[in-house]
Parts: C-alpha cells; sequence; structure tokens
C-alpha cells in the first residue's frame, strides 16, 4: 500500500513546534559520524525525542548570533536520519551535494514563511529539485522519474488546488517512498539523538 500525505496528518499536531520550521533528510549507507565529518560539524550534546531537540536547535542558534546549525540523527537499518529545527543545510545544494558523493541525499524543508524544497542527490549529483507547494516545478537529472507516485502520494498539480495545503506531508510521504523509512511519533518522542551542529553559511 502506498503511503500517502494522510499518513502523516498527526505530524503538525503532535510536533507543533518542530512542524513550524525544519529540514529532514535520509542519507544512505553513511553513519551519523561519518555526515557529521562531511558537514564539517562538532559533537554537540544526545537528546532524546524531539521537543528537546527542537528546544536545544534555538538555544544554540540564539547563542552563536545564528551561525550553527543543530543537527539531531540517529541510524535506521541503513540510512542514517537528520533533523534541523528551523534548518536547512540538508536541501542546501553546496552542502548537500558535495556530502551526497558515493551515496543517496533525500531532503525536505519547510521554514516559518511557508517556503518549502524537497531534494533528491545521489553522487554529488541533483537528481531532484522543486518546491512541494508547486510540484509542477521540477528540475535535475530525472526530474520526471517519480511523477507518477508524486501523484498517488497527495501533491496536488495544475489547477487541482486543495482547501488544505498538504504538500509538506507530501514530502514526507514521497522521502518515505525513496528510503522505506517511515518517520512516526514513537520516533520523534522517544529517539535518543546522536547530536551536532554545523557552521551555517
Amino acid at each position: 500500500m502506498t503511503t500517502t500525505a494522510a499518513d502523516y496528518m498527526w505530524f503538525e499536531d503532535r510536533f507543533p513546534d518542530l512542524a513550524e520550521a525544519y529540514c529532514f533528510t535520509l542519507v544512505h549507507k553513511l553513519t551519523p559520524s561519518e555526515v557529521l565529518q562531511r558537514l564539517d560539524g562538532r559533537d554537540e550534546p544526545a537528546l532524546t525525542g524531539a521537543e528537546a531537540v527542537v528546544e536545544a536547535a534555538f538555544d544554540l542558534s540564539q547563542q552563536s548570533d545564528g551561525k550553527r546549525q543543530l543537527i539531531a540523527m540517529t541510524a535506521m537499518g541503513p540510512w542514517t536520519l537528520l533533523i534541523e529545527p528551523n534548518g536547512y543545510l540538508g536541501v542546501t545544494e553546496d552542502r548537500a551535494l558535495p556530502a551526497s558523493a558515493g551515496t543517496r541525499w533525500i531532503s525536505h524543508f519547510v521554514n516559518i514563511n511557508g517556503l518549502d524544497s524537497f531534494l533528491w542527490a545521489e553522487d554529488s549529483v541533483r537528481r531532484l529539485w522543486f518546491e512541494p507547494i508547486f510540484p509542477d516545478h521540477r528540475w535535475g537529472t530525472t526530474p520526471d522519474e517519480l511523477l507518477d507516485v508524486m501523484h498517488n502520494i497527495g501533491f496536488h498539480f495544475g489547477e487541482d488546488s486543495p482547501e488544505t495545503d498538504v504538500s509538506p506531508l507530501a514530502a514526507f510521504a514521497l522521502a518515505q517512498h525513496m528510503t522505506g523509512v517511515a518517520i512516526t511519533p514513537e520516533l520523534l518522542e522517544g529517539t535518543t539523538f546522536t547530536c551536532c551542529s554545523a557552521e551555517v553559511r
């Protein structure tokens, strides 16, 4: 059964602070320590649960005058999940494309102003980039490879405008389709995350 945006309707209700602005990234066959190295990060104390991660991310941003971003990481089978509250390093191509060398990098982002993006990078190549709210406009070397999946998952194309914008939730569903990794409330509430911070350039 195909995962759709409807399967992530819980996200905004259960995690409102994180849902305001975030970047979720999944990296294939790299450990959290290897991802940290590729992002030129430094270790930070481990944290349990999304609420603690969000609080620490805002504290770090204030302490560093916005120059460092907290990243919470955990291994999920062959993937490493990265969560950036109020962050965007995962979709920043001058960081993500080099970091994707030899692997697959799937990332999606929303900020407090409603801007959003989805990035699929593979071996330093941008395979797909688009704004989930405007899925008709796609860039990359394979911009249409997932088009049928995107329609089925819940992205709205052309004149098909929904009463409620579910494009951020559809991005979660697309990432799950591409990786097999489901983001769940239990994962966000109960995981003890390895944490690091990286410079915002």
